[in-house]
């Protein structure tokens, strides 16, 4: 990394969610109740109720990884400074490709652009949809760098009113990853009987108040975004989406839980209840996910510049402007996810 944003980003004036809107002061939120019905007072992973297993449902990785996901190509609804390919385009430019059984997207950094223009990335979004379940990401690296905006997310037809949930998400050299809900109105951040192991930002989820700045924990470990994720070797993200809410939890590459280290073997399962407090939790006391969120896609993009990284891009210490850093192919050498699998589970 170059310059960190500590996302506790009161310095940043504004924030942008990875759907279309402008965030400012800041932050980004997510709900749930209690998962597993946690107990604070106890060790980590001590649960009041019995343990739920989860089985694999749906499975990206490997040769396949993208035969389950469409590639937008459309003009880019956080106004970055990309093209987003079609998946032809994106393959025979090698943008997207596998490698090795690791699924790669990345920004173009071979070409040279000039003033005005776009540069070359790529966005795609999982062709079923989804409303509840355990969804995780086995990710080597992950885009980062001055005038990046990176993010892994889910997200309804209709937004707001399918709600919109940020699993994985920042911009240029921040060290936290930052984590959010967007609903139409009527959802607030609350954490139930749980503590998550994060900071609170924002509590109000409701996408048409406070720029969009929705609800929002930002983690607190520097293994969980960017250049110190990929140092560490990447990690595991798991959101777990249920009647009791939503949470997210995080585990470097040298604490992966068993029961997430081998999620292709034939008949893996996993237990959430194992795996201690979660990273961010949204309790459905503050927002119902039955209400609120419905037919999700998974969605990863990587930006530039734009509602979010562009706004904040001299605050965050980022040399010269975002659009003159756009020309140089060199500056997005880092900008590149590297994913061993995607895992939906129920």
């Amino acid at each position: 990394m170059i310059f960190h944003i500590v996302l506790s980003l009161l310095s940043v004036s504004l924030l942008v969610s990875a759907s279309n809107r402008i965030y400012s002061s800041g932050t980004r939120m997510l709900k749930h109740r209690r998962i597993g019905g946690i107990n604070n007072n106890s060790t980590a992973g001590d649960y009041r109720r019995a343990p739920k297993l989860f089985r694999v449902t749906d499975q990206y990785t490997g040769s396949n990884f993208f035969d389950g996901w469409d590639f937008f190509s459309q003009a880019d609804p956080t106004n970055g400074n990309v093209n987003y390919l079609n998946k032809n385009d994106a393959f025979a430019k090698k943008l997207a490709f596998v490698e090795n059984g690791t699924a790669v997207m990345k920004v173009d950094d071979t070409n040279f652009i000039g003033a005005g223009q776009n540069r070359d990335s790529v966005r795609i979004a999982s062709t079923k949809t989804y409303t509840g379940g355990l969804f995780v990401l086995d990710v080597q690296t992950m885009p980062h760098g001055c005038g990046v905006w990176p993010a892994w997310w889910t997200v309804g037809s209709e937004w707001p009113n399918n709600g919109e949930i940020d699993i994985l998400e920042g911009v240029h050299d921040q060290q936290f990853n930052q984590m959010t809900l967007h609903t139409a109105a009527g959802c607030s951040l609350d954490t139930g009987l749980i503590k998550p192991k994060s900071t609170i930002l924002t509590r109000d989820c409701n996408a048409a108040v406070n720029f969009n700045t929705g609800c929002a924990f930002l983690d607190t470990d520097t293994a969980s975004y960017g250049a110190g994720l990929n140092a560490a070797g990447g990690g595991v993200f798991a959101m777990l989406w249920d009647d009791d809410g939503i949470s997210v939890w995080f585990f470097p590459r040298n604490s992966v839980p068993a029961d997430l280290q081998n999620l292709t073997d034939k008949g893996a399962m996993a237990n959430p209840t194992t795996w201690g407090v979660p990273k961010a939790h949204w309790a459905s006391s503050g927002c119902s996910t039955t209400k609120f969120f419905k037919n999700h896609s998974l969605v990863f993009d990587t930006t530039l510049c734009g509602d979010w990284a562009g706004a904040t891009y001299s605050s965050a210490g980022c040399p010269g402007t975002c659009a003159d850093r756009l020309k140089d192919p060199a500056n997005f050498k880092d900008a590149v996810w590297r994913i061993n699998s995607v895992t939906v589970m129920n």
